[in-house]
């Protein structure tokens, strides 16, 4: 008996990373079988072929898990639609698309997201949920006033600020007061990445108008993350700044985020540069102590073993950074605690936060190349030299990439620490990133070198 699309879909998106499953495996079908083989169906013959030379051996290895090896595969475009089953055509994947007024799933209370994928706005992502500190403050209070158009007429907000500080849920909680208040906006949630993906998907898949619709007419209050992604994306950049207008003209709202200012991403033309600067901008900040517990309280409220203030206070002060390795920290100590049958306390908490990353001392840009020169087989002078050998160029996106995590130093800094522009650096960062994302060739390593950071064994190190 042919197991159903469905479970051999589930197996696939295991393998490989969201934005290439909701863009390539996603608007698949199957079309038919036969004896010994399958035929699966895409929109237009471009996927068809890209099916084919690129995830042919993991759609081989789905099949195989449910009982289908050696089984000849065979694709074919059906323009007619999306789906044999379902009729309804889509080259692209889409964005999460919230419509209040359209109850058809529904993770969010009051909120009903698009059924067939995307992203989605996150439950717990709330301005109540938000635990807001002196770094996060005016963040905090300019994300609501544009869910509840109290900006003072912009419609614009950027966030900027390090990973794990907050940005993310600041912008999902806008997204959701605003689709929650009068008659529900359509709030539109992509990442740059996801942007890029998909007018891409459209240019090559002919469905342009339907990417134009959705970014446009479809859309109330968009929220955009990671919009340094979008360095030296010219086509990209030039798309979103006519959405960007479209949308503004239109008395609607927009909320960006990135790593750094407009300002401050290499790449950016002028007019996309200005139109992200001409409204609120925030920053966020690492959290201090009060804030840290803060958000351990909170979070801790959710666990099933009590956690004593005196554990929450530990932490607070051990774990420093961003919030995620806060959360890492409770978690694991409440892990520990259910597993062993345990209650939480001090002792408890030391024997798991003691070997985790705690409290960083200042690392310097030397030190970060240090600690690459011993784990690649390459030389410091290799590193800051105009070599563009694969065997360097890794290393050295990598040692940027942790200068970046790991250090204050602005960008034009850590260039120069390198002998290269602050435009290679943030070319360097999002190339690190996309790898870590996909678990490429330096999703190890960077995970890797990041503990040996975090736990302070980097070594003396040199100067900048």
């Amino acid at each position: 008996m042919m197991p159903s699309w469905e479970k051999i879909r589930r197996r696939i998106r295991e393998r490989i990373p969201e934005h290439c499953y909701r863009m390539w495996i996603e608007p698949v079908a199957l079309a038919g079988t036969g004896p010994g083989s399958v035929t699966l169906a895409s929109p237009n013959a471009f996927m068809s072929r890209r099916l084919e030379t690129v995830y042919l051996p993991v759609i081989r290895e789905a099949l195989a898990g449910e009982g289908l090896a050696g089984v000849r595969v065979r694709f074919t475009a059906q323009a007619g639609g999306r789906k044999a089953d379902q009729g309804k055509a889509e080259a692209a994947p889409e964005p999460a698309v919230v419509r209040r007024q359209r109850p058809v799933q529904q993770p969010l209370p009051g909120l009903a997201v698009r059924a067939a994928g995307g992203r989605v706005l996150k439950e717990s992502f709330t301005f109540d949920r938000f635990v807001r500190g002196k770094h996060s403050e005016f963040a905090f209070y300019a994300a609501r006033a544009m869910a509840r158009d109290e900006a003072g007429g912009t419609g614009v907000l950027y966030l900027s600020g390090k990973t794990g500080l907050g940005k993310t849920h600041l912008a999902q909680a806008a997204g959701q007061a605003a689709a929650q208040a009068g008659q529900g906006a359509r709030v539109v949630y992509a990442t740059a990445e996801d942007f890029t993906n998909e007018l891409v998907a459209s240019l090559k898949g002919g469905t342009v108008a339907r990417f134009k619709d959705r970014y446009r007419t479809e859309c109330d209050f968009l929220i955009l993350e990671d919009v340094h992604f979008l360095t030296g994306k010219e086509a990209t950049q030039k798309e979103l700044a006519a959405a960007f207008d479209y949308l503004l003209d239109a008395d609607k709202k927009l909320v960006f985020s990135g790593g750094m200012g407009p300002d401050d991403i290499p790449g950016l033309n002028d007019r996309l540069r200005s139109r992200l600067s001409m409204g609120l901008a925030a920053g966020i900040g690492a959290p201090d102590f009060e804030t840290r517990a803060g958000i351990l309280r909170d979070k801790a409220r959710g666990l099933d073993v009590p956690v004593p203030g005196d554990v929450v206070s530990y932490i607070a002060e051990e774990i420093e950074g961003d919030v995620r390795r806060l959360e890492s920290a409770l978690f694991s100590v409440a892990a520990k605690a259910r597993f062993a049958g345990l209650r939480v306390d001090m002792a408890l908490a030391r024997s798991v936060v003691e070997p985790m990353p705690r409290r960083q001392k200042r690392i310097t840009a030397g030190q970060i190349t240090d600690l690459v020169c011993r784990a690649f087989p390459v030389t410091r002078e290799e590193l800051v030299s105009r070599s563009r050998k694969q065997r360097v160029v890794k290393p050295r996106q990598l040692a940027m990439f942790l200068a970046r995590q790991y250090t204050d130093l602005p960008l034009k800094e850590i260039g120069r620490a390198f002998n290269r522009y602050h435009a290679t650096v943030v070319h360097a960062v999002n190339a690190v990133e996309k790898e870590i994302r996909q678990r490429g060739v330096l999703y190890e390593q960077a995970g890797y070198l990041g503990k040996q950071i975090e736990q302070g064994r980097t070594g003396p190190g040199r100067a900048a």
